[in-house]
């Protein structure tokens, strides 16, 4: 039977800063979510995921690692 770890079913509301480095927890055993410690992934097969923005803002980001646009949530919390 395969565990599945799931942060939340629900996304992160996060502020994000335009042009910055960012990267997002793809293994869902980082203790800074949505974001990577850079420890937590090893020994996962699992790696952050680098991203930026555009814009200034506030974003959705997933909190079930299912999303079909990562790091940014697109509903599939719903199905699952």
């Amino acid at each position: 039977m395969k565990i599945r770890l799931t942060s939340q079913k629900k996304p992160f509301l996060v502020d994000l800063k335009a042009h910055k480095d960012y990267y997002f927890c793809t293994c869902d055993r980082s203790d800074s979510q949505p974001y990577c410690d850079n420890k937590s992934h090893r020994g996962t097969g699992k790696l952050p995921f680098y991203f930026s923005v555009e814009k200034d803002g506030k974003y959705f980001l997933c909190g079930c690692k299912e999303s079909s646009h990562l790091p940014y949530c697109d509903g599939t919390h719903k199905k699952l």
